[in-house]
């Protein structure tokens, strides 16, 4: 005969209390961080230019740093540069805020310039 000890006894008794340090780690795919960049130099770019193609970026994570690298359309004109440091900054702190990683860096590299519709020009080439 097989015998049954503790019971309901057990099931009452409240789980061993295990200190922070040994439950163990998040670890965030490289992935993720990636998809994290892309949509916030999404957000940064703001309404894309006809034709334009969708921000991407390439993340390195080494420890608790990641390294960003983000290819992006823009419509011209405009200014380049200012448009460049939003989404260095936006990306830098969207990355930073949503996986807690510190981010000293973000390559933006601009892929290729829309030309946008002004009204009033003639388009295409003229003599």
């Amino acid at each position: 005969m097989t015998s049954v000890s503790g019971g309901a006894a057990e099931l009452r008794r409240p789980p061993a209390t295990v200190p922070a340090g040994e439950r163990g780690a998040t670890r965030i795919a490289d992935r993720v961080v990636v998809k994290i960049a892309s949509q916030a130099a999404r957000e940064a770019v703001g309404e894309l230019a006809e034709g334009a193609a969708r921000p991407q970026a390439v993340v390195v994570v080494a420890h608790e740093t990641a390294r960003v690298r983000v290819h992006v359309e823009l419509d011209y004109p405009t200014d380049i540069g200012a448009r460049c440091a939003a989404v260095r900054r936006h990306v830098a702190e969207r990355v930073g805020a949503l996986v807690g990683m510190e981010v000293p860096e973000v390559a933006v590299h601009v892929e290729r310039l829309h030309p946008g519709s002004v009204q009033g020009t003639a388009q295409g080439r003229t003599r």
